[in-house]
């Protein structure tokens, strides 16, 4: 395995937790133990780590304040953050995921379960091919830009100005979620939605409505259809990537509870 030297920071109030964690680890990464946020802090000024491994149950300043603490400090807001924890409710793992932490693993868990986690995360080109998948289509090939200019830093987007090669376009890809537009010359959005639904692994997949069509009719519709979200153009990038990030959140987490 490459990067034998890459440093990790790991939080967790019970020492005998992460020496059990650092001796799994030990082989390939550089594990520095922190028991406390106190310790995490004074770690931070001498080491920069690639990645920090938290645990939720830490007395005081428990692990939700820390990773908020973190990514409101741009001295350290790049720096990735996996949950470690015993708790394996959706709603700690929803907050986890909110919070900015880029995966939740559920103790115990398995030693190549970690190492795969972390190695996903720290190898650039698998990370990448880890990003969701977004598919947005819409007539307007200039509000596709807009879109894909938006989000692309942070996912896949793939783009569609033609609804009716959806179905082609399925037999290539796989999106975690989908932007449709409501109203299209050939097919509307909301007729697309059992298209979708028909793929099974697209049975719960979310899909939002970007439109310019406000009205309650057609609010009625999307939530009638389960649409994750219904917005209304024109859209700013920042209230975009929170409604995004919302949706797969809540994907992920789901996910996530039906697979433990």
């Amino acid at each position: 395995m490459e990067h034998k030297r890459r440093k990790i920071i790991m939080v967790d109030d019970i020492n005998y937790c992460l020496q059990t964690v650092r001796g799994q680890l030990k082989k390939y990464y550089r594990i520095y133990p922190a028991q406390t946020v106190k310790d995490l802090y004074e770690m931070l000024e001498t080491v920069e780590p690639e990645l920090i491994l938290l645990d939720i149950g830490i007395p005081v300043t428990d692990g939700f304040e820390i990773i908020k603490q973190l990514k409101d400090d741009t001295r350290y807001q790049h720096i990735p953050v996996i949950f470690l924890s015993g708790k394996s409710d959706k709603e700690s793992i929803t907050k986890g995921m909110s919070l900015g932490a880029i995966d939740f693993i559920v103790k115990p868990f398995r030693n190549t379960q970690l190492i795969e986690c972390i190695e996903n995360h720290l190898d650039p080109a698998r990370y990448d091919a880890l990003k969701p998948v977004i598919m947005a289509i819409d007539d307007n090939p200039s509000m596709l830009r807009s879109i894909k200019s938006m989000l692309s830093d942070e996912y896949k987007v793939y783009t569609l100005t033609e609804p009716l090669a959806l179905n082609d376009a399925l037999k290539k890809i796989t999106p975690d979620l989908f932007i449709l537009d409501c109203k299209m010359p050939e097919i509307s959005g909301f007729d697309l939605v059992p298209t979708i639904r028909s793929v099974l692994r697209h049975k719960e997949t979310p899909i939002m409505f970007l439109t310019t069509e406000g009205t309650l009719d057609y609010v009625h519709t999307a939530l009638s259809l389960g649409s994750a979200d219904f917005i209304v153009k024109p859209v700013e990038e920042e209230f975009l990537k929170q409604k995004v990030k919302a949706a797969l959140t809540n994907y992920m987490t789901l996910r996530l509870t039906h697979y433990m």
